[in-house]
C-alpha cells in the first residue's frame, strides 16, 4: 500500500491521500510523515500512535509518537537537538567503535611521515583527532565554527602540551585568509554540511593547499524524492537499528537527538544542513579537482550507513 499512497500524494498532494489499510503499521506511519510535512501535527501524532499500536515492538514508531506529541504541546522549535543528548549519542552505541576505527586509520597515516603538518577541518570536540595524535606532528591547525566544541578540543591539547592554532570559523571563512599548505588535510564527517554546489571550490582549495586529503564520510544512497517509498523504507529501517543502540537510556538520545534529525529528513520547511551522498560522488568530486590518486576503504559498518575513509593525493 505504501506505493499506492505515494502515487496519490505525488499526483494530488496531501489532500488526495486516502487512509491505508488499518492493519498495516508502515502505511500509518507513512501517513504520519506526510501529515508532519504539512504541519498537520494532530493527524501526524494520531497516525504515529496507530502505527505504534499495530507494531508494539517497533522502537521507531514508539519514539516518533512521543516526539510528535511533544511537537503538539511545544512546537517544533522547542524540541530540536539537545546538546546533552548529542553528547550521549556520539559517545555511546556504535559511535564508540566508529570513532575508534577512524582514529586508528588517521593515526596510521600520520605515522607514515617523519614530520607532519596537519589541518583538521571541523574538528568538533576532537573525538577523532585526539585519539589519533602522534609525536611527529610539528604544525597543527584546527578549524571549528562552534566555540564550545573547539574549546573542548583545545583544553585537552593544552593539558597534553600539544602546540596548535585554533580557528573558530567555517572552512569557507578560513579559505579567504590562509595561504599555507599542509602535508595532510583531514575532515571527519564535517564536509557533509556543505551544499554540493559549493564543494568544487572547496575541493580545488584542498588540492592547492594539501598534499594529501583524508575525508571520513558515510556511503549514503541518493534518492530523487523526499517521500518516495524506497527512501522512506530505507530511513525507517536504518533508524530502527540506531534507536536500538540507545534503548536503555530512557529516551534521552531518541528524543533529544535522533527523532529531531529523523523528522528533519521529512521537513520541507526547515533549511537543509546536511548533504550526505554516495562515497563514489565524493571521490568523483576530488578527482575533478585534480587529485589523481584516490583510494576508499571501509572503516566501519555503522547503523546509518557504512563509514569510509577517502584518501586523496
Amino acid at each position: 500500500m505504501l506505493d499506492t499512497l505515494w502515487e496519490q500524494y505525488r499526483h494530488g498532494g496531501y489532500e488526495a491521500v486516502r487512509e491505508a489499510s488499518p492493519d498495516i503499521a508502515l502505511d500509518r506511519f507513512y501517513l504520519a510523515l506526510l501529515a508532519f510535512a504539512e504541519d498537520d501535527f494532530p493527524r501526524a501524532a494520531a497516525f504515529a500512535r496507530a502505527a505504534a499500536r499495530q507494531d508494539r515492538k517497533n522502537l521507531l514508531y514508539e519514539q516518533a509518537t512521543r516526539y510528535l506529541e511533544r511537537v503538539l504541546a511545544e512546537g517544533k522549535a522547542a524540541v530540536y537537538v539537545d546538546g546533552g543528548a548529542f553528547a550521549a549519542f556520539v559517545r555511546g552505541g556504535s559511535n564508540v567503535e566508529l570513532y575508534a576505527q577512524a582514529s586508528q586509520a588517521l593515526h596510521a597515516v600520520y605515522d607514515e611521515y617523519e614530520s607532519l603538518s596537519l589541518l583538521d577541518i571541523g574538528v568538533g570536540d576532537g573525538l577523532a583527532l585526539l585519539q589519533a595524535l602522534t609525536q611527529n606532528i610539528t604544525r597543527l591547525d584546527l578549524i571549528e565554527p562552534s566555540d564550545a566544541m573547539l574549546a573542548q578540543t583545545t583544553r585537552q591539547l593544552d593539558a597534553w602540551h600539544v602546540p596548535y592554532r585554533a580557528h573558530a570559523m567555517t572552512i569557507q571563512e578560513f579559505m579567504k585568509g590562509d595561504a599555507a599548505t599542509w602535508d595532510v588535510i583531514q575532515a571527519t564527517w564535517s564536509l557533509q554540511s556543505i551544499p554540493p554546489a559549493e564543494r568544487p571550490g572547496i575541493f580545488a582549495w584542498l588540492r592547492e593547499h594539501g598534499n594529501r586529503v583524508l575525508i571520513a564520510e558515510f556511503d549514503v544512497p541518493d534518492f530523487l524524492e523526499l517521500y518516495e517509498p524506497d527512501r522512506v523504507r530505507h530511513i525507517i529501517g536504518r533508524y530502527r537499528d540506531g534507536l536500538a543502540e540507545y534503548a536503555d537510556d530512557g529516551g534521552l538520545v531518541a528524543q533529544g537527538f535522533l527523532m529531531p534529525i529523523f523528522f528533519g529528513y521529512f521537513d520541507r520547511t526547515a533549511a537543509r544542513t546536511n548533504y550526505e551522498g554516495p562515497i563514489a560522488a565524493w571521490a568523483d568530486g576530488l578527482q575533478a579537482a585534480g587529485f589523481d590518486q584516490i583510494e576508499t576503504r571501509k572503516l566501519y559498518p555503522y547503523w546509518w550507513a557504512d563509514a569510509y575513509l577517502i584518501d586523496a593525493r
